[in-house]
């Protein structure tokens, strides 16, 4: 299983690549939509990590979008910014940001918590259909 991360801004993308990575999981991250679906197509893809815009659609279109090439992947939009040393906003010094920029533990566990509700339904959905 692969987790498909769909973000525009190529550092911002990189880094929560890294980081997803570095938690142990697998990813395939892309800034682009037609690569996400091309991704869809050659991987077993199990959950989706967007942001609210991304490639010139809202994060929610992408994802409504991608979710109908492959209805039983998770999604988790991510609202906000990860707060790692190699990010850097510009122009956002001195200004106050709402809410603030998440440290990346807290993002493993939502993505390993989403991961783990996917799969425990999964499961149960083979169970009911097995006994058909």
């Amino acid at each position: 299983a692969m987790i498909l991360l769909l973000s525009s801004e190529p550092r911002v993308r990189a880094v929560m690549k890294d980081v997803l990575e570095r938690a142990g999981h697998v990813v395939f991250a892309t800034g682009n939509l037609g690569t996400a679906v091309d991704a869809l197509a050659d991987y077993r893809i199990e959950l989706l990590i967007t942001h609210p815009y991304v490639d010139n659609i809202t994060g929610f279109e992408a994802a409504k979008y991608l979710r109908g090439k492959n209805p039983h992947m998770g999604i988790l939009v991510v609202t906000g910014f990860l707060e790692d040393d190699r990010l850097q906003y510009p122009g956002l010094e001195g200004f106050e940001i709402f809410p603030p920029p998440y440290d990346a533990a807290p993002l493993i566990k939502k993505v390993d918590a989403v991961l783990k509700a996917l799969r425990q339904r999964a499961a149960q959905h083979k169970g009911i259909g097995g006994r058909r």
